[in-house]
């Protein structure tokens, strides 16, 4: 029997540590239990919202309807081939446990997304990305649980519809499905991404020249504990905002005055410029709002020092989008979804 609450604080649920209260709560551990409670919530004519880690998320008000916690849990090989694999981790498995569990299986691929916070049903709704790798390089289907039906459905590579920390899930079916687990395909031999960030110059710090599966994956740990900060000990939502695409002719027109400015080519139109950059460029690198800040190690993290709410983010927030846009002509556009 599902055990539904009423009025839950939700700020404990997610990693910034902001929230209001939830209107009616549960925690969900089986098939049985989303199914009980879309029954529950399709009864009562309520919305459904599913949280997961809580890990990219900024909880600017009270929830209306039922809010499920996402405890489906478990990982396990589907097929096993000699060039690849099938791996599937039920989408409330924390994503660094799953990520883990493939390397210990010895398969490639996800290597580069180690240590990303949250959980396994949240990466196909970003798109979750690291160092030159994201979630639709590997990714092979979902199944998914309507919230109006209850009925099951298979999603392959093309119907999530991925774009850079995109997906439909993000856009036409927001808030239609649960996520019940996710299947990636991933290579028996290695084949390594080793160039973005300072993963390559890591490894050769350490005299590693031809490194295998757990060296990567080590160091990748290495680098994002010493610039990101851990949502245990300093609550954060990990990147608050996407990093900036504009056109190779607004890029031409800032790399005169900004000689300096890091820049990565998307195609022939189109050029990605890190966000963190431009919040340091716009002064914004440590400066603070009321308890919540921008972390001095990494730009494009808040952070909350305690006892802030939703207010206070969202004012540092309108503040770094004013000054980006006034000194770069750049619109930021959040990374974190904001409910």
């Amino acid at each position: 029997m599902l055990k539904i609450e009423e009025k839950v604080v939700l700020a404990p649920y997610t990693t910034l540590k902001i929230g209001a209260t939830a209107e009616f709560f549960a925690v969900i551990k089986s098939r049985e239990d989303v199914l009980e409670a879309v029954h529950w919530a399709k009864s009562r004519k309520l919305p459904i919202f599913i949280l997961g880690g809580g890990s990219n998320l900024l909880i600017s008000g009270s929830v209306k309807g039922l809010v499920l916690k996402n405890e489906v849990k478990g990982s396990e090989i589907l097929e096993d081939k000699k060039e690849y694999a099938l791996a599937t981790a039920y989408s409330g498995e924390s994503w660094t446990k799953f990520v883990k569990f493939t390397t210990d299986h010895g398969l490639y691929g996800l290597e580069n997304l180690f240590l990303i916070y949250g959980t396994v049903g949240a990466a196909p709704v970003q798109n979750i990305g690291a160092y030159g790798v994201e979630l639709k390089d590997a990714f092979y289907h979902l199944k998914a649980i309507d919230l109006k039906t209850g009925h099951e459905k298979i999603f392959s590579l093309t119907d999530c519809q991925f774009g850079y920390r995109d997906s439909i899930f993000k856009k036409k079916l927001k808030g239609r499905y649960f996520i019940y687990s996710v299947t990636v395909k991933l290579s028996r031999k290695p084949d390594f991404k080793l160039d973005y960030g300072s993963i390559r110059t890591e490894l050769e710090k350490k005299g590693i020249i031809n490194p295998r599966l757990n060296d990567v994956v080590r160091v990748i740990q290495e680098i994002r504990n010493a610039k990101l900060p851990n949502p245990v000990s300093l609550p954060n939502a990990g990147s608050f905002f996407k990093n900036a695409e504009i056109s190779r002719v607004h890029f031409n027109r800032l790399i005169k005055k900004y000689p300096a400015m890091p820049s990565f080519p998307i195609g022939r139109t189109k050029v990605k410029i890190p966000t963190g950059w431009l919040i340091e460029q716009a002064g914004f690198k440590g400066k603070a709002v009321g308890p919540v800040r921008m972390y001095e190690k990494q730009a494009l993290i808040m952070v909350n020092h305690g006892q802030a709410e939703a207010k206070h983010a969202l004012a540092l927030v309108k503040k770094i989008k004013a000054a980006v846009k006034k000194r770069f002509a750049i619109d930021l556009e959040e990374e974190v979804n904001i409910i």
